[in-house]
């Protein structure tokens, strides 16, 4: 009969499961590197292009700022010029066509002949005293700002001189009233742009860029750039031009790469122009800028994940940052990474559907044709057709196949007529087996018995120890006894028999004699009962041996029914039976002896087993000097419903290799010894349904034997 073919699925579905997992591993450790290379890449193509564009932006943005300072710088010169050669004749009647005092105090432009579209106006505040070098100055500026004025124009929506003692002239097309709206108490020189144009505040006479302010007249946001002037070492003019703020700010919001912002701001870190956000993030913006190493032109901002790239303005100093957030450089590269992903899965499905082609055709086909060739021969159909064809592995495998199916065929022909012969040689070889185990359990019957004999022999050697102790006890106390007392006051009595009062009364050995009757008689009644104390100690042990022997007799009957036991009597027992001994190897008893009320127990098995441990520990304790010698016996209830009774003695210890061998059969450390008491003691303890165990530190430290039996209260006697 030909078994059911098994089904190939598994081998073809985990190939394809191993492939699959590998190459999916491959194409994820791929598309991981790949994120990795394109991320590096991409994010040095974006700093160095944000390097490049903040490097290009900053020229473009400072070029204002330059050409501001370069309009100064021929102003300025031109200036001088025209101070020096503007003589007083000049001055008077021009002075007075183009400026007029005002009721307000002020001198001011001409209003009727003002145009502030075409030509410069001026402000003198009330108060200031107008000399003849102070109007020298002010025309010169007036003729320099008509010169200049209108060409920085196309630049500038202003260019204005401010002198020293107050005065202003300004060309501002787009504010042609400027001067005539000023108030009177108007000072310019209290601005922040003149201030730091003083000689004191500026020793080195630099051309000098203000903060960026608010106008009070025309309340545009402005930054002012301020050249002074000195002739011959005397301070006589700044000469100055706005830059408005709005263009620049509006530049620096909206003109910025795509997901980047701009931020502006000065050397001591007061913003510019900048986007509405958390003052937090700006501030750290604006450390990490001012911290970075000299020519360090792209930072990192890691609490925000950004990248900052620093321009310098030159003119003001202002430092131009923009502010790329990292993401815009991982999206990319996570977004081509994805695409790496998606064309690894499709080549996966395409190469897994190709290789289960594969499998299908060159390898599941031909194992299904070996497992019905497999299950045909196990049935016993040796006659299987496999492709031997094939010039690859399957098909050496097919002919070792086809091979080994004629070999099994001709073996199990062999095997056939070797199985009949083997039957009869079984039979015979059974018999045999039989004999040889009649005899086993023989030998072994006679081992037990062997083994019992040698259990009692011992058990009644330790008891006939302790009897013969007592006989002898009680041998020298019969010998010590003042008998012959008895007889010497017969005698004295005797020999005053006549005079027997007389002799009680006034002689002083019979005064003495009733006394001495007394102390006598009771001398003698104390050792009476210390003998009938030994004697029944002789006969409790007697009656020991008696239970010793018993208790080996059940072995081969019924087990010995259980009877109430005081535990702490028989431990008193057992040390009164070694009595002799102790004392006699001056040991020290400690007990520790809870009251517990009576258990039901094997009461000679477990005395035997006491009897043993005391009497092993009394030897174990040879090695140590009889003043430290001590004995330790615990009773105690434990918590899991068990008796534990400890006997701990501080003698000679044992050693770890020992402790599991101390309970074999005929193990023994003692000359004299021969290894039977401990084992037969662990066995009684296990019928008992206890266990007996051993603890010790080590050679020297002692041990302590430990004895658990089951916690079985007895029932309460019938009174």
């Amino acid at each position: 009969m030909v078994l059911p073919s098994r089904s190939h699925a598994p081998l073809a579905r985990s190939t394809l499961i191993k492939m699959g997992v590998r190459i999916a591993v491959v194409i994820a450790l791929t598309t991981f590197f790949s994120y990795l290379h394109m991320l590096n890449t991409l994010r040095t193509e974006a700093l160095v292009q944000l390097e490049q564009h903040v490097s290009e932006r900053s020229q473009r943005e400072e070029t204002i700022f330059l050409l501001a300072e370069d309009n100064l710088a021929a102003a300025s010169k031109a200036l001088e010029e025209r101070i020096r050669t503007l003589g007083p004749e000049d001055v008077g009647a021009r002075f007075d066509s183009l400026f007029v005092r005002l009721p307000d105090g002020t001198v001011r432009s001409r209003p009727e002949r003002f145009d502030g579209t075409r030509v410069p106006g001026v402000f003198v505040p009330r108060g200031v005293t107008l000399d003849e070098d102070l109007r020298r100055r002010l025309l010169a500026s007036y003729d320099v700002l008509s010169w200049y004025g209108p060409a920085f124009h196309v630049r500038f929506s202003d260019t204005f001189v401010t002198l020293p003692e107050g005065p202003i002239i300004l060309y501002w097309p787009e504010r042609p009233t400027w001067v005539l709206d000023a108030e009177p108490g108007l000072m310019v020189t209290e601005l922040e742009y003149f201030v730091t144009s003083l000689p004191e505040n500026n020793p080195e006479r630099r051309t000098l860029w203000s903060e960026v302010y608010l106008d009070t007249v025309s309340g545009r946001s402005m930054t002012s750039v301020t050249r002074p002037l000195d002739i011959n070492g005397r301070y006589v003019a700044a000469l100055s031009q706005d830059v408005l703020m709005e263009e620049l700010r509006a530049r620096t919001l909206n003109d910025h790469l795509p997901g980047t912002f701009n931020v502006i701001f000065r050397e001591d870190g007061k913003l510019v122009a900048h986007p509405g956000m958390e003052e937090d993030h700006l501030r750290r913006i604006v450390e990490r800028v001012t911290s970075r190493q000299p020519g360090q032109a792209v930072l990192k901002l890691p609490e925000r994940d950004q990248y900052l790239a620093v321009g310098q303005l030159r003119g003001p100093g202002w430092s131009f940052v923009t502010v790329l957030p990292e993401s815009l450089v991982t999206k990319p590269a996570l977004q081509a990474a994805r695409y790496v992903l998606l064309l690894g899965l499709v080549s996966l499905v395409l190469e897994l559907a190709i290789m289960a082609w594969v499998l299908r055709h060159q390898i599941t086909r031909p194992l299904v044709a070996f497992t019905q060739a497999t299950d045909r021969v196990a049935s016993g159909d040796f006659h299987v057709e496999l492709d031997i064809s094939r010039n690859d592995e399957l098909g050496q495998l097919a002919r070792s196949f086809q091979l080994m199916a004629d070999k099994v065929q001709l073996r199990e022909r062999a095997l056939r007529e070797a199985n009949d012969g083997l039957e009869q040689r079984v039979e015979e070889r059974t018999h045999e087996l039989k004999e040889v185990h009649l005899q086993l359990v023989q030998s072994a019957r006679r081992a037990g018995m062997a083994e019992i004999a040698t259990n009692v022999l011992h058990n009644v050697g330790n008891v006939l120890n302790s009897v013969y102790t007592a006989a002898q006890l009680a041998r020298e106390r019969m010998t010590h006894m003042r008998l012959e007392h008895v007889g010497r006051v017969a005698r004295l009595l005797q020999a005053h028999e006549s005079s027997i009062g007389t002799f009680l009364s006034q002689d002083e050995r019979g005064r003495n004699l009733l006394p001495f009757l007394d102390k006598l008689g009771q001398n003698l009644l104390d050792e009476r009962q210390g003998i009938i104390s030994l004697l029944d100690d002789v006969g409790r042990y007697t009656e020991h041996v008696g239970d010793i022997v018993k208790v080996q007799q059940n072995y081969a009957r019924t087990p010995r029914v259980q009877e109430p036991v005081h535990l702490a009597g028989l431990v008193e027992d057992a040390l009164r039976i070694n009595a002799s001994g102790l004392t006699r190897h001056q040991v020290k008893v400690v007990r520790q002896l809870a009251d517990l009320p009576p258990v039901l127990t094997d009461k000679h098995k477990t005395l035997m087993i006491l009897v043993n441990l005391v009497s092993n520990a009394k030897y174990a304790m040879d090695t140590v000097l009889p003043t430290e010698r001590m004995l330790t016996v615990k009773l105690e209830r434990t918590a899991d419903e068990q008796v534990r009774i400890q006997v701990h003695d501080n003698g000679m210890g044992i050693a770890p290799e020992m402790l599991t061998r101390i309970f074999q059969y005929g193990f023994t450390t003692r000359e004299e010894g021969h290894g039977f008491g401990l084992h037969s003691s662990a066995l009684a303890a296990q019928e008992m349904g206890g266990t007996l165990t051993v603890h010790s530190a080590g050679p020297g430290h002692g041990a302590t034997f430990i004895l658990e039996l089951p916690y079985l209260a007895a029932p309460p006697q019938a009174t």
